[in-house]
């Protein structure tokens, strides 16, 4: 199974529903909780002038009506993933991960 499509149902399975978007266009209506991830950059180990290792690494935003979602601490279960930043904007709140996959 490709890489992003098993970190999609991980993400499906963490959330309990299926409003996890990757790459999201401005014209899809979100439905809430959600978690919006995007591919942010790759991270490549070398070792004897070849690359051993490639990581991809996502930023994840959970979006939520509630400032307290037991969501947080589930996607920092995961693997290689750290808390960014937390804010609030329409009322909704907004808790972003930096997740290396």
């Amino acid at each position: 199974m490709d890489r992003r499509l098993s970190l999609q149902e991980t993400l499906v399975n963490i959330l309990g529903s299926n409003n996890v978007y990757f790459q999201p266009p401005e014209t899809i209506r979100l439905q809430y909780p959600c978690i919006i991830y995007e591919r942010s950059d790759m991270d490549k180990k070398y070792a004897d002038n070849r690359a051993y290792m490639n990581m991809v690494r996502y930023s994840l935003t959970l979006i939520t009506r509630s400032p307290e979602s037991d969501l947080v601490k589930a996607i920092l279960e995961l693997p290689y993933c750290s808390y960014d930043r937390y804010y609030a904007a329409d009322t909704l709140n907004h808790d972003v991960f930096t997740l290396y996959y």
